[in-house]
């Protein structure tokens, strides 16, 4: 090779290795620059941009009309000539959503669901109402004493044993005879607990007016005392029994029997409906009221004076209002409670049955109180919507 090829060779070389960093170098949009890009034609443009502006209106129309249509239809769901419930409402703007979707496509669906997103503490407070709350106690039964409206119900047929809410039943059968309660009464070997072996401390040769062992019967839940109830009333305790299970026939209580006077006997069974009957018709006898809310009772027995204090730690409370109440217990029962009390303006009868401990009950207790006071406010706050509408 001659000596100015090979200079000639250097040079292109060179050359090349310049170009090659310098595109490396360069930006990409000066690189893009240089290149060659196929352009639409112009109208083809602004044939796009037309029909994307028509589309975009056409959406915010369907959209506007879908809002206007939605909330006309929701406000019509809510109105009626009396107060529905919040489900009946809720089901009435289901609906509505339903017609709205099927007028507007999915620019309708969205606009009902931004009517349905916006804030209403109206909707939320009833909505929370027709809930009833989750409860431990097997068995359930809550209603309003007055107008009997069902307001809680579990297993409410269930029959089984009812442990001491059968002194009730001897409280009542005993204030319905009208027997002096200041008659004096004597604990003897027959008022043993021949069940479940349980002790008292009435000793036998204790000695107490017939008042007195109703009252530790009822708010103490003792069971000598309420075993001599049955065995001093008049014809004894065979007589007692069976005038028990016929006024649980004359009170509608189809699915209950007793066959003694203290609930130890897992044979004394019954229903949470049949038992808030009981509870109705015990809260008409003030005696009965008054022993079974007492907060503690003293009984003299010899030397000895005997403090009593109530089963039910709720009685205490001074967020309740207790008319009447009574607690028992046995294995086989369960904790067990009946109550009637007054919440956010309603006499109402409450019933648990068969829950696991003492807690658990008066859990339950407490949530339906909750549950009952949201209930009223909610409403009273539908009430007032109504009015003002």
């Amino acid at each position: 090779m001659t000596h100015g090829k090979l200079q000639w060779l250097r040079r292109a070389t060179a050359a090349l290795s310049l170009g090659v960093t310098l595109s490396l170098m360069a930006p990409p949009s000066l690189m893009a620059a240089g290149a060659s890009v196929k352009k639409k034609p112009v109208a083809a443009q602004k044939v796009k941009a037309q029909a994307k502006v028509k589309a975009v209106g056409k959406a915010r129309v369907v959209s506007a009309r879908a809002k206007r249509s939605a909330a006309k239809a929701v406000v019509q769901a809510k109105a009626s000539p009396r107060p529905q419930s919040s489900k009946a409402r809720r089901a009435a703007v289901i609906a509505a959503k339903s017609a709205a979707v099927a007028g507007g496509g999915l620019a309708a669906a969205s606009a009902v669901s931004a009517v349905e997103r916006k804030p209403d503490n109206r909707a939320d407070a009833a909505a929370g109402a027709d809930e009833p709350p989750k409860l431990s106690a097997n068995a359930v039964f809550v209603m309003d004493q007055n107008s009997r409206e069902v307001l809680v119900s579990k297993n409410d047929k269930a029959v089984m044993p009812i442990a001491s809410l059968t002194k009730l039943m001897t409280g009542l059968l005993v204030a319905d005879a009208k027997l002096p309660l200041d008659e004096e009464i004597t604990i003897t070997e027959d008022d043993l607990d021949i069940y479940k072996g349980t002790g008292s401390r009435l000793s036998v040769g204790t000695r107490l007016t017939r008042g007195e062992a109703m009252h530790l019967a009822l708010m103490s839940s003792e069971n000598r005392a309420a075993h001599a109830l049955g065995r001093t009333y008049p014809g004894g305790m065979l007589n007692f029994v069976r005038l028990m299970n016929a006024k649980a026939a004359e009170l509608g209580m189809r699915d209950t029997r007793y066959v003694e006077p203290t609930g130890l006997s897992v044979e004394n069974r019954s229903s949470a409906r049949d038992l808030a009957l009981l509870v109705a018709a015990a809260y008409q006898r003030p005696l009965l009221r008054e022993f079974s809310t007492s907060q503690g009772y003293a009984v003299e027995s010899g030397r000895r004076v005997l403090q009593y204090h109530n089963s039910n730690r709720l009685t205490a409370d001074p967020k309740w209002d207790i008319g009447l109440q009574k607690t028992g217990y046995i294995s086989e029962a369960g904790r067990c409670m009946v109550m009637s009390a007054k919440l956010a303006g309603r006499q109402v009868i409450m019933v648990f049955l068969d829950a696991a401990d003492k807690s658990a009950r008066i859990g339950d207790a407490q949530r339906v109180r909750r549950y009952v006071e949201s209930v009223v406010s909610a409403d009273a706050i539908e009430r007032l919507a109504w009015r003002k509408g």
